[in-house]
């Protein structure tokens, strides 16, 4: 059967989508460096350390890696096997079947369309606060919501509009464009790190436990290292993008899995040391700020340093909304394609050779969301749509490990290939039950949205039927 099913799809090295190949695996590292580093290093761990870990932040950064180091293992292996631009969606077509593909494609565009709207309104707040410092300041209104007593955050849904516009020009020119961007922001991080590793004082790491492994409040808060762990996840969310681009990969059998791994290799490193160094520099209790990195700085006196942070974080975030909106766009198109959506949507543009249709579509939608909803209601089902993929990814592995699929090609391989699936697994689920319950049900609607879905069109319409 899974023999039947990769032959229908020919999922790998797909001729026949019209995009254009003309990525290196630096490229793709870029791609992964240029989602990954943004809101999780810049916000996520002063909260997490705030709120949750305390100095144990670290640890927590350490467990959310591993868990993503076993899932980028499978993510890798697949990416060699199987290929394709649908990423998770596509690796669970040709393992499991149809229905279950459809129901991860839509976990799938939940997370990223969530994640570009969540990060998209943190950018507003970074924008709006740079141009505050330089005496320009726009109204209330068009900075906030209905929700928020506004009218529109326009900041957020302009910033969408315009990679969206950026996406429709080309592939190439949206990486020439993230690596400049990554550059930026990288600048800024090893400053961070040049000023604040002379300025560490031990006793801001004492305790270093404060909420030990795992603790429920009487107010129902979660604390401890595993509750700071299921939060700082959300700060990995984009490796698996690398994984989106199968069909623009110049060399994808080797070019993808590499990308993956370095990406994550690169930015899990770069968590630990920032976040030792953040909870060293300042005690963890003050640092549950909107822009902890930046405070920490601006508190110990080095002032023209946080400024360059906060241009980092901009340029940052910025990147971050430019590669889930590409992996979201060619996640859809795989989606069209096998006409679980419309088909139209699957058009390539001649001149552009990028999927025009599906970037407008999705560029107007999530810029009048970003606009309308608050960031707080928009990034709380994102972890466990992303865990869901992962466990998903790990169980195709073993899937088709076990039937043997003949490929004519060799594929990378995990050199502990039969115990990490099993680990990403384990670790991704361990990381889902430490969710709050509202998220579980908000997560249950949506995947019965979709299956009605399903029902109604998918069904009748896909290329199987």
């Amino acid at each position: 059967m899974l023999n039947n099913l990769f032959r229908k799809k020919k999922i790998y090295g797909n001729k026949n989508t019209k995009l254009k190949r003309c990525l290196t695996v630096t490229d793709l590292t870029l791609l992964g460096i240029g989602c990954i580093i943004g809101t999780g290093i810049f916000v996520l761990t002063g909260i997490a350390a705030a709120n949750q870990a305390g100095p144990a932040v670290v640890l927590s950064f350490v467990i959310s890696g591993l868990a993503c180091t076993f899932a980028a293992l499978s993510y890798a292996e697949l990416a060699s096997s199987v290929g394709g631009c649908g990423s998770a969606y596509g690796y669970a077509y040709v393992t499991f079947g149809e229905i279950i593909a459809w129901l991860v494609g839509w976990i799938l565009i939940l997370e990223y369309g969530m994640s570009i709207a969540a990060v998209a309104n943190g950018w507003s707040g970074y924008f709006n606060n740079a141009l505050s410092s330089i005496g320009i300041s726009i109204p209330h209104s068009l900075t906030h919501g209905p929700y928020q007593d506004g009218i529109i955050n326009l900041p957020a849904s302009l910033i969408i509009i315009s990679i969206m516009i950026l996406l429709i020009v080309g592939v190439k020119e949206s990486v020439k464009f993230n690596a400049v961007m990554v550059l930026v922001k990288l600048i800024a991080i090893f400053t961070f790190i040049l000023v604040a590793i002379f300025n560490v004082e031990v006793i801001n790491w004492q305790p270093f436990m404060p909420y030990g492994w795992f603790d429920k409040l009487e107010d129902g808060r979660t604390v401890g290292i595993l509750a700071g762990a299921s939060i700082v996840f959300f700060a990995y969310v984009g490796f698996d993008a690398v994984s989106t681009a199968g069909d623009e990969a110049i060399n994808p059998q080797k070019d993808l899995p590499r990308g993956i791994i370095y990406s994550l290799i690169f930015c899990t490193l770069i968590y630990i040391l920032v976040s030792a160094l953040l909870t060293g520099v300042v005690n963890y209790k003050e640092l549950g700020t909107s822009s902890p990195v930046a405070f920490a700085l601006t508190k110990i006196g080095f002032k023209s340093a946080s400024a360059l942070v906060a241009t980092g974080v901009i340029s940052g975030l910025t990147t971050v909304i430019l590669v889930l909106f590409y992996a979201l766009t060619r996640i859809l198109l795989a989606i069209s394609q096998d006409q679980l959506l419309p088909e139209k949507l699957s058009v390539i543009n001649k001149k552009t050779q990028t999927p025009v249709r599906i970037i407008l579509l999705t560029g107007i939608i999530i810029s009048v969301v970003a606009g309308l909803i608050p960031l707080g209601n928009l990034a709380e089902i994102v972890n466990i749509g992303t865990l869901s993929a992962f466990i998903f990814v790990c169980f195709a592995v073993l899937k088709i490990r076990k039937s043997k699929l003949n490929y004519s090609r060799k594929i990378f391989k995990n050199k502990f290939h039969p115990l990490i699936p099993c680990l990403g697994i384990f670790s991704c689920a361990a990381l889902v039950f430490f969710l709050p319950t509202d998220t579980w049900l908000k997560f249950i609607i949506w995947n019965g949205l979709g299956l009605f879905v399903y029902l109604i069109f998918g069904y009748k319409n896909s290329r199987l039927n």
